[in-house]
């Protein structure tokens, strides 16, 4: 298996061939053991600058490279990157807390993203469509919105990242990616190292690692025609606004506060285990995390009773040791962050049942019952290992307290009754909804986004990456010449 050194990419190499890092370094600390990963060069405006200006002149040559010729770059970046996985799921697990499985998985879907956006090339580029004058054709066809500013998070930075990098490359575009800088070698130096490989010509990626200087100028820079943004929604909102500004295309795939409603009638054992996977899975870091238990008061003492149960099965520790299934949030101040939502949660009447607590990085799971409809805990993603419970009367009344939030990106509803189910779901304020199942799922063919306040109702994945990455030119043509 082939070897990939993390010195090779210290952060400050940008693909296409020149080093930036303008704005000096900055160390990258592993949350579990606090130990360095590494020094990660940011990039300044100026760096923005000479890689758009790069990238400009890149993509006008990678849009007429043909399609065989693309996916066959990203069926090779695929492919290295399967090389070097083992390499990439340690660094996964040292510089984002990342549990071993949950790094494995994460990989496993950054292929997935490079194999269906390698599948991009060969669907149906445009349409036939008729014209006044029968001796002309009239062809509505997709091409390259130009160079896409990728933002990626640090919850899930190589999967996140590759989710809008694969697809945007793939249709013929450049791409100017910004990591966070927290975990900037998993999010960005790796996802440049495999195109590399894979033989990407030179200046159609570059990878500006940074913080939220180096997003807004990519997101101002005058080189970027489409921004995709993956984070919270306050910074969603922000960086919707400069770009709707400039009349720029934005892509937002922001935060959620999702719904798992367990009916009277569902089978407990199933929904504890997909509340509990929802709650406290990667520690909560996720967009799709369960953040509101919403359960019936015929069952909810049992319900709870079981979550505290499987909450205090799991073992908080370092991610790399043996045995650890509940790994530190991404920082202390993370840690902080939640620990304030849940004392809040406390002084406004709810009840801890388990945890509460934490050390440094680490917050023990916690289980918070007696959650209201104007609790901290109800309103807010906590984005931490919590799982807040609130009981409900009646299917009404289960419904406006999943849909009495913002934010509209995943839900899950517990039933054996799908007809009922399904007549609640077409109800229901959300992207992405699943019958007796979790909140978090997602799949690199498959229509993935929000509502509201999680997105402003774009779609990542499958054929719906078309719409994002692409825009539409009409063209005639005579098929008779005088």
């Amino acid at each position: 298996m082939a070897r990939w050194d993390l010195d090779e990419a210290d952060g400050r190499i940008y693909s296409g061939g020149w080093r930036g890092g303008g704005g000096g370094t900055v160390p990258v600390v592993s949350p579990g053991d606090g130990g360095l990963v590494g020094l990660a060069g940011i990039a300044d405006e100026h760096d923005v600058e000479r890689a758009g200006v790069a990238a400009v002149a890149a993509q006008a040559e990678w849009n007429c490279a043909s399609y065989r010729t693309r996916a066959d770059v990203l069926m090779r970046a695929a492919d290295a990157l399967r090389d070097i996985r083992a390499d990439v799921e340690n660094l996964l697990v040292r510089e984002s807390g990342s549990l071993p499985a949950k790094a494995k998985h994460e990989v496993d879907k950054a292929i997935d993203e490079l194999v269906g956006a390698a599948g991009l090339v060969t669907m149906s580029q445009g349409d036939l469509l008729p014209v006044e004058d029968p001796a002309t054709l009239g062809l509505a066809r997709r091409i390259p919105v130009g160079v896409v500013g990728v933002i990626a998070p640090w919850n899930a930075p190589l999967m996140l990242a590759m989710r809008s990098v694969a697809p945007a490359i793939a249709l013929g575009n450049a791409v100017l990616a910004k990591p966070d800088v927290k975990t900037a070698f998993s999010g960005g130096a790796v996802i440049a190292h495999v195109f590399e490989r894979a033989g990407l010509p030179e200046g159609v990626l570059h990878v500006l690692p940074g913080g939220v200087g180096t997003g807004e100028a990519v997101v101002r820079s005058p080189h970027t025609a489409a921004i995709s943004f993956t984070g919270s929604s306050a910074a969603g909102r922000r960086v919707g606004a400069v770009a709707g500004g400039l009349l720029k295309r934005v892509v937002l795939e922001l935060g959620g506060n999702n719904a798992f409603i367990v009916m009277a009638d569902a089978d407990l054992d199933r929904a504890v285990v997909g509340g509990a996977g929802g709650s406290f899975r990667h520690q909560g870091q996720i967009c799709m995390a369960t953040g509101r238990h919403l359960v019936h008061e015929s069952i909810a003492d049992e319900y709870v009773e079981r979550l505290s149960a499987a909450a205090g099965e799991l073992r908080l520790g370092d991610p790399r040791a043996p045995g650890t299934t509940l790994g530190p949030l991404i920082t202390a101040a993370q840690a902080e962050h939640v620990h304030g939502i849940v004392e809040a949660s406390i002084a406004g009447g709810a009840r801890v049942v388990c945890g509460a607590a934490h050390e440094g990085a680490f917050y023990q799971p916690t289980v918070l019952d007696g959650v209201t409809a104007d609790n901290a805990a109800f309103l807010s993603e906590i984005f931490g290992p919590v799982a807040p419970v609130t009981r409900f009367s009646t299917e009404a009344e289960a419904l406006a307290l999943a849909n009495a939030t913002d934010h509209g990106l995943s839900a899950a509803i517990h039933s054996r009754d799908i007809g009922r189910a399904l007549g609640f779901a077409a109800r229901l304020r959300a992207g992405m909804i699943a019958l007796n199942g979790q909140t978090i799922y997602d799949a690199a063919h498959i229509p993935m986004g929000g509502l509201g306040t999680s997105g402003n109702g774009g779609r990542h994945g499958g054929r719906w990456n078309l719409d994002e990455f692409t825009c539409w030119q009409w063209v005639t043509v005579p098929t008779i010449q005088d």
